[in-house]
């Protein structure tokens, strides 16, 4: 008799009409094996999920596969590992490195904003705790377990995983499962097309299961030139001789922002200003990003042949200790300070906000996604204030968006992608995108390519 194929079950334990938390259980056989195993950030309702007993039990998972190292899809490993889980987390060996920078980051941040809580009792719970300890990262970043680009790795027997690029971020993936025969697509959040540093997404064999993200799966980035636009945005606040204040991710987008600001300043269309990136995170991931050279696209592998550094600005400076980033707070005329989180959630930017965005001659440049319920949020959307370590800060900075460089393609990028992969999955499952964003990006992808596509739901299971 043939071998029988026990069935395949797929739970969505994050990243459910939401961007973030992203978590997806695989069940097939004697193994459960999760994808990405992300911290749910923005509003309170979500937050409140990573206080809370998981809704699977760690101990019992097989393996961890991982899309890329951002903390949306990687911060609660440690609260797995904490809770018994010692398997293997695969992933690429770029990713790795950025997880010993990212992880370690994020339980400083949490014991960091405890103790401040506790210090100065701004917190209801008393006293207020971290999520997760260094220690829990310890032991997470010893668990991972390297595997190859574009070569298929048997994780258990008769579950294979393929890594391929997603662009997004160094050492970003989609990921092609094949388990028991059948095969399932997890898109990982997908980068642009034709931006610097690194390659185009590659498309990839579908098959019958696809989760593809949706973070901008209803709206298109502005057609403007990106160059252009930065250019004229820090040309203006130059001239108004105050701190140009970027919170940027610091892995991918402060990196991509050296990049622009590099050529923006070989091409004469900005003038050469004091560059601070303020981030001991984002300072250790440009080391990352200039190591893994292997890893770049045509144009910036061209620009390192010619002797040219790409990363770096004329007057870079990378400030990694307290005192350095302090300094900034007197610092006087025009100078770019580069600073985490992206979304004003938490570490050293919150205390650049504090201190300028009352200052009519600041500008604050947006240069990425805002979830709903972030400061970030807050701020763009033109609010005349918002608080800060308990404090009400009025807003009186310049306040400019460039959307263009998002990390994430748009809803066109999304269906180029999907339309350089091969085949036709018999369910598609929309994942990381606000409820609008990806009912709308289930309906195009019903309307222009007939698929079977729904949003998922938190905690939904599908058999297949």
């Amino acid at each position: 008799m043939p071998e029988s194929k026990p069935s395949v079950r797929l739970t969505f334990h994050g990243a459910a009409q939401t961007v973030t938390g992203s978590k997806f259980l695989l069940e097939a056989g004697p193994h459960r094996v999760l994808f990405d195993c992300g911290l749910f950030q923005g509003r309170k309702e979500l937050r409140l999920r990573n206080w809370e007993d998981p809704k699977f039990d760690p101990s019992l998972l097989s393996s961890i596969v991982l899309t890329h190292a951002h903390i949306d899809h990687t911060g609660y490993l440690p609260l797995v590992v904490r809770r018994g889980y010692r398997g293997p987390i695969y992933c690429t060996h770029a990713t790795a490195e950025l997880l010993e920078l990212l992880l370690p980051d994020s339980a400083h941040l949490q014991e960091e904003e405890a103790r401040y809580a506790n210090k100065h009792q701004t917190s209801k719970h008393h006293p207020a705790k971290p999520l997760y300890s260094a220690a829990d990262v310890k032991q997470t970043l010893l668990q991972l377990k390297r595997i190859e680009r574009d070569r298929e790795t048997e994780i258990h027997p008769k579950i294979h995983v393929l890594p391929r690029c997603a662009g997004h971020i160094l050492g970003a993936n989609s990921l092609t499962v094949d388990v028991f025969g059948k095969r399932i697509t997890f898109s990982g959040d997908i980068g642009r097309y034709n931006v610097p540093i690194l390659p185009d997404p590659c498309g990839v064999d579908l098959g019958d299961v696809l989760l593809c993200e949706s973070t901008y799966g209803n709206r298109l980035h502005a057609a403007a030139d990106i160059q252009s636009e930065l250019a004229q945005i820090i040309r203006t606040a130059a001239d108004k001789g105050g701190p140009i204040i970027i919170p940027a991710f610091a892995i991918g987008r402060t990196q991509n922002l050296l990049y622009y600001l590099a050529q923006l300043e070989r091409t004469g269309e900005i003038p050469v200003l004091p560059v601070y990136v303020d981030s001991p995170m984002a300072v250790d991931a440009t080391k990352i990003y200039r190591d893994f050279k292997h890893d770049y696209d045509t144009e910036s592998s061209k620009l390192l042949n010619e002797g040219e550094t790409p990363l770096l600005t004329a007057n870079t400076t990378f400030c990694r200790k307290v005192e350095e980033s302090k300094r900034l707070n007197f610092m006087k005329g025009a100078r770019i300070v580069i600073s985490a989180s992206g979304m004003i959630t938490g570490g050293r930017i919150l205390h650049h906000m504090k201190n300028w965005l009352d200052d009519e001659t600041t500008t604050v440049l947006f240069v990425g996604y805002q979830a709903e319920g972030t400061r970030g949020r807050i701020i763009q959307s033109g609010s005349r204030e918002v608080k800060i370590f308990g404090s009400r800060i009025p807003i009186r900075a310049q306040i400019e968006t460039v959307s263009g460089l998002s990390a994430h393609g748009d809803q066109s990028e999304l269906l180029r992608w999907l339309k350089s992969s091969s085949g036709s999955p018999s369910i598609a499952k929309i994942v990381h995108g606000e409820p609008e964003a990806s009912h709308e990006f289930a309906a195009t992808l019903r309307s222009q390519l007939g698929w079977k596509a729904s949003p998922a739901e938190y905690l939904e299971t599908i058999e297949f």
